[in-house]
């Protein structure tokens, strides 16, 4: 990206010498000089910056009044206060502001080049979880989708972040309801307040009240301590209901009282406690059908179901089926300490071609199974899972060359795998380069030895890898998506000798 520049500073040498190293650098377009902050401000608000470096201490209207007033009406602007030594106290405070960070005179040129190179990283890398739409998450835990289903529901996230009134999130099994809960009290105000989740459908009917609103020692017969319910724990916080449509008819009626007088008393207690707690609720149920049965109560439906969020099956977001895949591969190497790249094209559309009703969790489910299975680089149709195995569209040909290394490599629908049209333009190892390095190998008939003639194809090929790469490691590696580590061990395996190929012209 590059950066219209706004500089603020009352030196007209230093403006200069800064604007001299500006053009120097590549993220750098236009640059605009103010030669105080009054005038500076009012640039601010007629023009359009990406980038605004200001001088903290200047006449008229010092630096720190410029952020101040600049931050409020454009957040999005990156903001980049200059100081003398005296002055870090303030820059630290203009960190607090909002701004990105603080440079200290004299302004040295590679001091300046380390910032905008830190500056275009972090314009890029947000523009990057922009594209995967991450804009909800806990504890490292991601809401990845492209679609305009997911787009959606992250808007309404936002959106239900910045009020307090009860959420109702409906969705398939396996949808990530309890994700979606924890992403609108982790981007909310009660963000560093408890998030307390609780199962309905786990709790016996006759232990409700004991679990939600807690007990006194000595109120029912086993209760040898007083217990501390979930509205307290979640005190300030949130408090999801999941399963909600899982409640009795007598439960939901205490669950009623308590949402309306907004206290309750715990059991063998008379008093009345107040409580502070935003009510998340979900269920995989329909609601509304329910309310017309008669098993669930209209009232408290139309207490939970203040605003209405519904979550999209993986079958209507199949587009997304690829990052998720990413995702889950990422999280899988670092819990069972591997190194596989990705999925075949086989693999992949068995994937996209399954309903998943079980959702993500079925996918992320199919995926720790493959890398319990699979020794290879490359996960592959063998790892399915049976259920996705019997509804796999089966081809005459098996392909097994690699489909996608990141989440760029795979943009279309179902489609679009059938034609690997994105597959064969990326930049990674394509079907072409992988046919051209595939070595002639004949199998003896005589000697049909698997494990034999595996060996015999790898040496062939990691030999003529070598040779097309005069014998350099990371070009080799690079070129065949062999990780460094595998190839070195392999070289070691079938004893290659590398000056052979590094000598060859």
């Amino acid at each position: 990206m590059l950066f219209k520049t706004l500089i603020i500073d009352d030196d007209y040498i230093l403006r200069n010498s800064l604007d001299d190293i500006f053009q120097e650098h590549k993220s750098i377009d236009k640059v605009v000089h103010a030669e105080n902050g009054k005038r500076g401000l009012d640039r601010l608000k007629s023009e359009e910056f990406d980038l605004v470096f200001i001088d903290i201490d200047m006449p008229i209207l010092d630096g720190m009044s410029v952020l101040r007033s600049a931050i409020d009406e454009h957040p999005e602007r990156i903001f980049v206060m200059m100081t003398s030594f005296g002055k870090i106290t303030d820059a630290v405070e203009s960190i607090k502001l909002g701004a990105f960070n603080f440079i200290e005179k004299p302004l040295r040129k590679d001091a300046v080049f380390k910032l905008l190179d830190e500056i275009s990283n972090a314009v890029d890398l947000l523009k990057k979880m922009e594209h995967l739409s991450p804009l909800a998450f806990e504890e490292g835990k991601e809401i990845i989708g492209k679609t305009s289903e997911v787009k959606e529901v992250l808007d309404l996230i936002q959106r239900l972040s910045k009020v307090m009134t009860p959420v109702l999130i409906q969705g398939e099994s396996g949808t990530g309801k309890e994700l979606v809960a924890r992403a609108l009290h982790s981007n909310s105000p009660r963000k560093s307040k408890p998030f307390i989740s609780t199962n309905c459908s786990a709790i016996p009917e006759n232990l409700f009240e004991s679990e939600f609103f807690g007990h006194e020692k000595g109120s029912f017969t086993g209760a040898d301590d007083k217990k501390i319910g979930k509205f307290q724990f979640a005190q300030g916080g949130t408090l999801f209901l999941d399963e909600i449509g899982d409640l009795s008819l007598l439960n939901q009626v205490k669950l009623l009282r308590v949402l309306q007088e907004k206290k309750y008393s715990p059991l063998g207690s008379h008093i009345e406690v107040p409580y502070d707690v935003r009510i998340v609720a979900a269920t995989h149920k329909n609601l509304e059908q329910m309310v017309l049965d008669k098993e669930f109560r209209q009232d408290l439906y139309f207490r939970l179901n203040v605003m209405n969020l519904t979550l999209p099956s993986l079958k209507e977001r199949k587009e997304d089926i690829p990052d998720l895949i990413k995702i889950f591969i990422d999280n899988f190497n670092l819990k069972h300490e591997k190194n596989i790249l990705g999925c075949t094209k086989n693999y992949l559309k068995a994937l996209m071609d399954y309903d998943f009703p079980g959702n993500i969790r079925e996918l992320e489910n199919a995926l720790e199974r493959a890398f319990v299975l699979t020794d290879q680089a490359w996960i592959d149709v063998g790892a399915l899972p049976r259920q996705i195995t019997l509804k796999e569209n089966k081809s005459t040909s098996e392909n097994t060359e690699p489909s996608f290394k990141d989440q760029n490599e795979f943009k279309g629908k179902q489609s679009s795998v059938k034609e690997n049209s994105s597959i064969k333009n990326s930049d990674t190892f394509s079907s072409e380069s992988l046919k051209s390095l595939q070595p002639e190998i004949a199998i003896d008939s005589r000697d049909l030895n698997f494990q034999k003639n595996k060996d015999e194809f790898e040496k062939k090929f990691i030999e003529e890898a070598l040779k097309r790469n005069k014998g350099m490691l990371n070009q080799t590696a690079l070129q065949a998506n062999i990780p460094k580590k595998t190839l070195q061990r392999k070289i070691q395996k079938y004893n290659i000798d590398l000056l052979n190929f590094k000598l060859k012209k």
